[in-house]
């Protein structure tokens, strides 16, 4: 069986986040957890997600984001085949941003 993501290690990280309760909050706890490229990382992704979820092509996402079409795939792949995770936080992102 693979790795897997259910450990006591990332609930207590999840429980960390869950304690931030501002974007202030939020930087300076990935900036002392995380590498700049690891974060970058992680946003690049949600961006791809959200060109995606659009109806962006893979070519209008590369030239947007900069992201890989390796990456792009990936993403692809996360939105189509996935936990929803991700198309859950987009969607409550865009109910946020339309006023919801």
């Amino acid at each position: 069986m693979g790795k897997t993501i259910h450990t006591e290690a990332v609930e207590l990280l999840f429980d960390a986040m869950s304690t931030l309760k501002t974007k202030k909050e939020y930087y300076a706890f990935f900036e002392d957890l995380c590498t700049v490229n690891e974060v970058l990382s992680m946003a690049q992704r949600i961006d791809v997600a959200k060109k995606l979820e659009e109806g962006k092509t893979y070519l209008d996402v590369t030239r947007s984001t900069g992201a890989s079409t390796a990456t792009i795939s990936r993403v692809n792949r996360m939105l189509n085949y996935g936990t929803d995770g991700l198309k859950l936080a987009l969607e409550r992102l865009g109910e946020t941003e339309s006023g919801e």
